[in-house]
Protein backbone atom coordinates (compact mmCIF):
# COMPACT_ATOMS: atom_id res chain seq x y z
CA UNK A 1 0.00 0.00 0.00
CA UNK A 2 2.85 2.36 0.84
CA UNK A 3 4.44 1.65 -2.53
CA UNK A 4 1.16 2.37 -4.32
CA UNK A 5 0.66 5.58 -2.34
CA UNK A 6 4.21 6.66 -3.10
CA UNK A 7 3.67 6.10 -6.82
CA UNK A 8 0.36 7.96 -6.67
CA UNK A 9 2.00 10.96 -5.01
CA UNK A 10 4.96 10.88 -7.39
CA UNK A 11 2.66 10.93 -10.44
CA UNK A 12 0.64 13.85 -9.07
CA UNK A 13 3.77 15.92 -8.50
CA UNK A 14 5.15 14.87 -11.88
CA UNK A 15 2.11 16.12 -13.79
CA UNK A 16 1.70 19.31 -11.75
CA UNK A 17 5.42 20.09 -11.76
CA UNK A 18 5.74 19.55 -15.50
CA UNK A 19 2.57 21.29 -16.67
CA UNK A 20 1.87 24.11 -14.22
CA UNK A 21 4.87 26.31 -15.20
CA UNK A 22 4.12 26.12 -18.91
CA UNK A 23 0.33 26.40 -18.60
CA UNK A 24 0.88 29.35 -16.20
CA UNK A 25 -2.79 30.19 -15.48
CA UNK A 26 -1.87 33.25 -13.43
CA UNK A 27 0.14 34.68 -16.31
CA UNK A 28 -2.70 33.94 -18.73
CA UNK A 29 -5.33 35.72 -16.60
CA UNK A 30 -4.56 39.24 -17.96
CA UNK A 31 -4.74 37.95 -21.54
CA UNK A 32 -8.03 36.21 -20.79
CA UNK A 33 -9.38 39.43 -19.29
CA UNK A 34 -8.36 41.46 -22.35
CA UNK A 35 -9.92 39.02 -24.80
CA UNK A 36 -13.21 39.00 -22.87
CA UNK A 37 -13.74 42.74 -22.48
CA UNK A 38 -17.44 43.54 -22.42
CA UNK A 39 -18.50 40.12 -21.18
CA UNK A 40 -20.51 40.12 -17.95
CA UNK A 41 -19.19 38.53 -14.79
CA UNK A 42 -21.53 35.57 -15.16
CA UNK A 43 -20.49 35.14 -18.79
CA UNK A 44 -16.83 35.26 -17.82
CA UNK A 45 -17.49 32.65 -15.12
CA UNK A 46 -19.06 30.35 -17.74
CA UNK A 47 -16.08 30.90 -20.01
CA UNK A 48 -13.65 30.11 -17.19
CA UNK A 49 -15.50 26.88 -16.46
CA UNK A 50 -15.59 25.88 -20.14
CA UNK A 51 -11.89 26.64 -20.61
CA UNK A 52 -10.99 24.64 -17.48
CA UNK A 53 -13.01 21.64 -18.70
CA UNK A 54 -11.57 21.89 -22.22
CA UNK A 55 -8.07 22.15 -20.79
CA UNK A 56 -8.64 19.10 -18.61
CA UNK A 57 -9.83 17.07 -21.60
CA UNK A 58 -6.84 18.15 -23.70
CA UNK A 59 -4.37 17.29 -20.95
CA UNK A 60 -5.92 13.90 -20.18
CA UNK A 61 -6.13 12.93 -23.86
CA UNK A 62 -2.54 14.06 -24.45
CA UNK A 63 -1.24 12.15 -21.43
CA UNK A 64 -2.99 8.85 -22.05
CA UNK A 65 -3.42 8.54 -25.83
CA UNK A 66 -1.44 11.44 -27.31
CA UNK A 67 1.32 9.25 -28.71
CA UNK A 68 -1.22 6.90 -30.32
CA UNK A 69 -3.10 9.79 -31.96
CA UNK A 70 0.09 11.22 -33.45
CA UNK A 71 1.14 7.77 -34.65
CA UNK A 72 -2.27 7.16 -36.27
CA UNK A 73 -2.02 10.32 -38.37
CA UNK A 74 1.67 9.86 -39.01
CA UNK A 75 2.50 13.17 -37.30
CA UNK A 76 5.69 13.56 -35.35
CA UNK A 77 5.94 15.59 -32.15
CA UNK A 78 8.42 18.09 -33.69
CA UNK A 79 5.90 18.91 -36.44
CA UNK A 80 3.25 19.60 -33.79
CA UNK A 81 5.72 21.88 -32.01
CA UNK A 82 6.53 23.86 -35.16
CA UNK A 83 2.91 24.33 -36.23
CA UNK A 84 1.64 25.06 -32.75
CA UNK A 85 4.50 27.42 -31.99
CA UNK A 86 3.65 29.51 -35.04
CA UNK A 87 0.01 29.73 -33.93
CA UNK A 88 1.08 30.90 -30.46
CA UNK A 89 3.42 33.53 -31.95
CA UNK A 90 0.67 34.84 -34.23
CA UNK A 91 -1.87 35.18 -31.42
CA UNK A 92 0.57 36.71 -28.95
CA UNK A 93 1.90 39.17 -31.54
CA UNK A 94 -1.62 40.46 -32.20
CA UNK A 95 -2.08 41.02 -28.45
CA UNK A 96 1.29 42.72 -28.14
CA UNK A 97 0.49 45.19 -30.93
CA UNK A 98 -2.98 46.02 -29.58
CA UNK A 99 -3.18 49.70 -28.67
CA UNK A 100 -4.47 50.95 -25.33
CA UNK A 101 -7.18 52.93 -27.19
CA UNK A 102 -8.31 49.77 -28.92
CA UNK A 103 -8.56 47.98 -25.59
CA UNK A 104 -10.57 50.84 -24.11
CA UNK A 105 -12.96 50.84 -27.05
CA UNK A 106 -13.54 47.12 -26.66
CA UNK A 107 -14.62 47.70 -23.04
CA UNK A 108 -17.36 50.13 -24.07
CA UNK A 109 -18.50 48.10 -27.04
CA UNK A 110 -21.33 45.67 -26.17
CA UNK A 111 -20.41 42.05 -26.79
CA UNK A 112 -22.49 39.02 -27.58
CA UNK A 113 -21.60 36.46 -24.95
CA UNK A 114 -22.66 33.68 -27.29
CA UNK A 115 -19.88 34.69 -29.66
CA UNK A 116 -17.38 34.50 -26.85
CA UNK A 117 -18.63 31.08 -25.77
CA UNK A 118 -17.82 29.86 -29.28
CA UNK A 119 -14.26 30.99 -28.63
CA UNK A 120 -14.00 28.98 -25.42
CA UNK A 121 -12.02 26.25 -27.17
CA UNK A 122 -10.20 28.27 -29.82
CA UNK A 123 -8.33 30.44 -29.09
CA UNK A 124 -9.01 30.73 -25.34
CA UNK A 125 -8.23 27.08 -24.53
CA UNK A 126 -6.03 26.19 -27.48
CA UNK A 127 -3.45 27.68 -27.88
CA UNK A 128 -3.63 30.40 -25.19
CA UNK A 129 -4.16 28.16 -22.15
CA UNK A 130 -3.13 24.64 -23.11
CA UNK A 131 -0.93 25.25 -26.13
CA UNK A 132 1.41 23.05 -28.14
CA UNK A 133 4.07 23.30 -25.47
CA UNK A 134 1.72 21.99 -22.80
CA UNK A 135 0.46 19.26 -25.12
CA UNK A 136 4.02 18.23 -25.97
CA UNK A 137 4.92 18.03 -22.28
CA UNK A 138 1.73 16.10 -21.50
CA UNK A 139 2.46 13.60 -24.28
CA UNK A 140 6.00 13.22 -22.98
CA UNK A 141 4.77 12.65 -19.42
CA UNK A 142 2.33 10.04 -20.66
CA UNK A 143 5.01 8.32 -22.74
CA UNK A 144 7.24 7.93 -19.65
CA UNK A 145 4.98 5.36 -18.08
CA UNK A 146 5.65 1.69 -17.33
CA UNK A 147 4.93 -1.08 -19.76
CA UNK A 148 1.38 -2.33 -20.13
CA UNK A 149 1.93 -5.09 -17.60
CA UNK A 150 2.88 -2.60 -14.89
CA UNK A 151 -0.07 -0.27 -15.48
CA UNK A 152 -2.00 0.22 -12.26
CA UNK A 153 -4.48 2.43 -10.48
CA UNK A 154 -1.87 4.58 -8.68
CA UNK A 155 -0.37 5.71 -11.98
CA UNK A 156 -3.73 6.40 -13.65
CA UNK A 157 -5.22 8.09 -10.58
CA UNK A 158 -2.11 10.18 -9.96
CA UNK A 159 -2.08 11.51 -13.50
CA UNK A 160 -5.79 12.29 -13.37
CA UNK A 161 -5.51 14.12 -10.04
CA UNK A 162 -2.55 16.13 -11.36
CA UNK A 163 -4.47 17.16 -14.48
CA UNK A 164 -7.53 18.07 -12.38
CA UNK A 165 -5.36 20.24 -10.12
CA UNK A 166 -4.08 22.17 -13.14
CA UNK A 167 -7.65 22.60 -14.45
CA UNK A 168 -8.82 23.93 -11.07
CA UNK A 169 -5.98 26.47 -11.04
CA UNK A 170 -7.02 27.60 -14.53
CA UNK A 171 -10.63 28.06 -13.44
CA UNK A 172 -9.73 30.04 -10.32
CA UNK A 173 -7.25 32.28 -12.16
CA UNK A 174 -9.68 33.09 -14.98
CA UNK A 175 -12.80 33.22 -12.80
CA UNK A 176 -11.30 35.90 -10.57
CA UNK A 177 -9.19 37.64 -13.22
CA UNK A 178 -11.31 40.79 -12.95
CA UNK A 179 -10.86 41.00 -9.18
CA UNK A 180 -7.13 40.51 -9.60
CA UNK A 181 -7.16 43.38 -12.09
CA UNK A 182 -9.05 45.61 -9.65
CA UNK A 183 -6.46 44.96 -6.97
CA UNK A 184 -3.51 45.59 -9.27
CA UNK A 185 -4.98 48.59 -11.12
CA UNK A 186 -5.27 49.42 -14.84
CA UNK A 187 -1.65 50.54 -15.27
CA UNK A 188 -0.22 47.42 -13.64
CA UNK A 189 -2.53 45.15 -15.62
CA UNK A 190 -1.48 46.83 -18.85
CA UNK A 191 2.18 46.23 -17.98
CA UNK A 192 1.45 42.61 -17.06
CA UNK A 193 -0.50 42.14 -20.30
CA UNK A 194 2.39 43.45 -22.41
CA UNK A 195 4.91 41.33 -20.54
CA UNK A 196 2.68 38.25 -20.75
CA UNK A 197 2.16 38.77 -24.47
CA UNK A 198 5.90 39.19 -25.05
CA UNK A 199 6.68 36.10 -22.99
CA UNK A 200 4.03 34.21 -24.97
CA UNK A 201 5.74 35.28 -28.21
CA UNK A 202 9.05 34.00 -26.84
CA UNK A 203 7.43 30.73 -25.75
CA UNK A 204 5.95 30.27 -29.22
CA UNK A 205 9.32 30.90 -30.86
CA UNK A 206 11.01 28.48 -28.46
CA UNK A 207 8.42 25.78 -29.12
CA UNK A 208 8.74 26.21 -32.88
CA UNK A 209 12.55 26.20 -32.64
CA UNK A 210 12.55 23.01 -30.55
CA UNK A 211 10.50 21.27 -33.19
CA UNK A 212 12.55 22.70 -36.07
CA UNK A 213 15.82 21.70 -34.40
CA UNK A 214 14.56 18.12 -33.99
CA UNK A 215 13.54 18.03 -37.66
CA UNK A 216 16.90 19.38 -38.79
CA UNK A 217 18.74 16.82 -36.68
CA UNK A 218 16.66 14.14 -38.35
CA UNK A 219 17.71 15.39 -41.79
CA UNK A 220 21.39 15.35 -40.86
Amino acid sequence: MQTAFGELTARIFLVVGALFPIVNPLGGAPIFLTLTHGVSESGRAKLARSIAINSLVLMVVSIFIGTHILGFFGISLPVVQVGGGLVVVSTAWALLRQSDDGAAESVDKPCNEGNYMRQAFYPLTLPLTVGPGSISVAITVGANRPEQGEWGWPLITGMLIGAIAIAVSIYLSYRFAERIAEVLGEAAMNVILRLSSFILVCIGVQIAWNGLSALLRGIR
